[in-house]
């Protein structure tokens, strides 16, 4: 009802979580082809030059007709896979190794020390390739003098890196890797901090074990729900496992399918933006920002399944209203790469 609401924030310094998307599609890249962006580029070309039947040069003008086009058609909603940055006044942390890490690596290098921050902290939802690809390319790692700590619930964590630094997969050996590593096992369902950021892991739907994260500070809170069938929906399945959606100001939440795809595709762990909803609704989660889209599916594919998504959400939202009258409405949308939320 309300999906363009989100508060998206680009360099703002604040008191508050934020989050940054560094990767939203899920299972591989899926980068324009040359091709593909030539012809994306001259359809913009055509559209600003014959629009009103008259030719325009003017700066102003070219801003004006590019804020006027959907995001679908002009930027998208990324190729990178899953990565996500989270950032407290004084900590950050990144979840997930996909192809967005490498940027997120390079951008981090831009700092003071030239380093990488210095101390780094990454989770791991999951080892499935699309969460791990971008590990062998985070400039971070090279680097001598830097600490990076890596945690997963899963105990196997650095059989994980060991495997994925070694030929033929890739020609760096894990002994060659400059930066000091570290292991954490984390419990299930057990809270711990790192520095201000209290960090608590709940089990996913996934056909692989997959843990989503719970992060509080400041009596802000984030949930982290990505790679999840949401094959459980009532608090009574979700058992132990329903904190992860309850009295949270921002969820993330796996959206790769349409509910019809979700269907066809049964078992193979991924969900559809209304069942994040439906989940939203009940719990009260305040917003919504639906990532992990398909990789078989064009930006107007996506687009498609939001404008589907905000029908559900208002039929959804009327019948609800008719029960509940004081019933706040769920600020959500679709995420895109880049995309920065203040929580």
């Amino acid at each position: 009802m309300n999906r363009q609401k989100s508060q998206v924030l680009a360099g703002k310094k604040s008191d508050s979580l934020r989050i940054q998307i560094w990767g939203a599609r899920g299972s591989l890249p899926t980068p324009f082809t040359p091709i593909e962006l030539e012809s994306h580029i001259r359809c913009l070309f055509e559209q600003f030059i014959y629009q009103n039947n008259q030719v325009k040069s003017d700066k102003r003008d070219v801003e004006l007709f590019l804020s006027q086009i959907p995001r679908y058609q002009l930027g998208g909603y990324g190729g990178h896979t899953p990565c996500v940055e989270v950032n407290s006044p004084h900590q950050q942390i990144i979840i997930d190794g996909g192809s967005g890490l490498r940027v997120l690596g390079q951008e981090m290098l831009k700092g003071p020390s030239g380093r990488g921050l210095g101390e780094i902290h990454i989770l791991f939802t999951h080892f499935h390739w699309d969460h791990l690809m971008g590990l062998p390319f985070f400039a971070p790692l090279f680097i001598p003098g830097n600490k990076i700590h890596v945690y997963s619930v899963q105990p196997d964590l650095k059989k994980v890196f060991r495997t994925l630094f070694k030929k033929p997969y890739f020609p760096v050996p894990l002994r060659k890797v400059n930066s000091q590593i570290q292991y954490h096992t984390l419990k299930p369902r057990e809270t711990f901090y790192i520095n201000d950021i209290a960090v608590t892991p709940y089990q996913l739907d996934h056909p692989d074990p997959c843990w989503g994260f719970r992060m509080e500070q400041g009596g802000r809170v984030y949930a982290h729900c990505v790679d999840t069938e949401c094959i459980r929906t009532t608090r009574e399945e979700l058992g132990l496992d329903l904190p992860l959606y309850q009295n949270v100001d921002l969820m993330l939440f796996d959206a790769q399918y349409t509910l019809s795809e979700a269907i066809e595709k049964a078992n193979w762990g991924h969900a559809a933006a209304p069942l994040g909803l439906d989940i939203a609704m009940r719990e009260g989660i305040k917003r919504v920002i639906f990532i992990h889209h398909d990789p078989a599916a064009s930006n107007a594919m996506i687009a498609a399944a939001e404008d589907q998504t905000l029908r559900y959400y208002q039929k959804l939202f009327t019948h609800a209203q008719e029960a509940l009258p004081h019933l706040e409405s769920v600020d959500w949308a679709f995420g895109y790469e880049g995309m920065v939320l203040e929580v």
